[in-house]
């Protein structure tokens, strides 16, 4: 059993990698801006993580953590329809010509009914349907060179203060799921503040960066959760199942069985019960054991300094499109305690990371054009990336609206930027 992960890698010392920053001229009156907030229909609570994707393209965003989303339509699709779906919703189609902005968008509970004949090809054998799911990748997944654009934010916290904020848009050059080579990434433009006064004497980097999410591709790179040696130290059952987009989904619980003491994984499979892929994956890590679990997350740290993990939980996304699932959004939330030997009090910080694919392409050529511009799986965000004092810094590239407390902590990087 693989015990020796290489999920996000925490840095807990002063660790400096400068980044290739390349921008690229931007049209702004090329395109339209659509925005909203999607909410339950019966409750108003806001949608998190729902999907607005441009009918008959692969241009998308996801919903904040508010529900709030904002799209950018070249100005030639003005008469497309935007398509919104979320897991045990009803799926929403709206003409961009007639959307007003700032609108709170409803969307209705589905109700699921009970497929007998579905559910009775797996009744009691959940294991079976995880093995068939992960088996699917060289028939539902796509199996074309895609170059996918992706936005990416990357926040550290002490206990509830932002101590680092940083953004990227990149170029995801996707293998095909039906090869063993891994995905490269190349960076398009990137700023970051980081005010290192809130993080007292440690500073805590996140090493990997984008390529910690796109790892949690679980299709793609099963062995980080679920190699064939794993999956026997894990009990499967069914959920309640829900649907999507008028689809029945299974939902598999899984967790480790009581007797494994290595830290292992527990949470939710949505399987989509026509293709069998994998619709999306909701897991947290078992951190009950302090020090084997830190040595799964730690690096670095000084050696009066006790870290380990208190939370670590993971969200991978997926869409179809013709007919066949590609990697669509992720998100990981990590949960550090710090303990200094000696002293009372300890510090909480929290890393947060999440990326979206924004469009796609396939894309038959090589990526030996852009070799100078790809980052490494052991990359950090630059330290030196500006652009929060421009705010068409993004241009036409589609981004995760930031959610309240990054929307305030952006401007009063701005405030802090016009003063000097």
């Amino acid at each position: 059993m693989k015990t020796n992960l290489t999920y996000p890698v925490l840095l807990a010392s002063l660790f400096f990698i400068c980044v290739l920053n390349k921008t690229s001229a931007q049209q702004d009156n090329a395109f339209k801006e659509v925005q909203g907030i999607i909410v339950d229909a019966n409750t108003n609570n806001p949608l998190v993580f729902a999907d607005i994707v441009l009918d008959e393209t692969n241009i998308s965003t996801v919903t904040n953590t508010d529900g709030e989303f904002l799209l950018k339509i070249p100005n030639t699709l003005l008469n497309s329809l935007l398509s919104i779906t979320h897991l045990g919703y009803e799926k929403l189609n709206l003409k961009v010509s007639n959307f007003k902005n700032n609108s709170k968008i409803k969307l209705t509970p589905a109700v699921t009914p009970l497929d007998e004949v579905s559910i009775l090809r797996y009744k009691d054998d959940a294991r079976s349907l995880v093995i068939e799911t992960l088996s699917r990748k060289s028939t539902a997944y796509n199996n074309d060179n895609t170059l996918m654009t992706a936005f990416y934010r990357e926040t550290i916290k002490k206990r509830r203060k932002n101590a680092s904020l940083s953004e990227a848009v990149f170029k995801i050059h996707k293998q095909p799921y039906n090869n063993q080579r891994n995905d490269n990434i190349e960076l398009i433009k990137a700023r970051k503040n980081t005010d290192y006064s809130k993080l007292d004497t440690i500073a805590l980097k996140l090493q990997g960066g984008p390529f910690s999410n796109l790892y949690t591709d679980i299709i793609k790179y099963p062995e980080f959760i679920f190699t064939k040696e794993d999956l026997a130290f894990y009990n499967f059952s069914f959920g309640e199942s829900t649907q999507i987009d008028e689809n029945l989904v299974y939902v598999v619980n899984f967790k480790q069985k009581q007797n494994i003491k290595t830290p292992l994984y527990f949470g939710k499979l949505y399987i989509d019960s026509n293709t069998l892929a994998l619709t999306s994956a909701v897991y947290s890590l078992n951190v009950e054991n302090k020090e084997l679990s830190s040595q799964m997350y730690i690096r670095k740290k000084p050696r009066k300094v006790d870290v380990y993990p208190t939370e670590a939980m993971y969200r991978v996304n997926y869409r179809t499109s013709n007919g066949k699932w590609h990697y669509a959004y992720s998100n990981i939330s990590l949960t550090f305690k710090v303990n200094w030997k000696g002293k009372l009090f300890n510090s909480v910080y929290s890393l947060n990371s999440e990326m979206a694919i924004t469009d796609w392409e396939i894309k038959d050529t090589k990526i030996a054009k852009v070799r100078s511009q790809l980052i490494r799986p052991t990359t950090i965000l630059s330290e030196k990336a500006s652009g929060f004092s421009d705010p068409k810094f993004w241009g036409e590239y589609n981004i995760i609206e930031p959610e309240k407390s990054i929307e305030n902590a952006i401007k009063k990087i701005q405030k802090q930027l016009k003063r000097t």
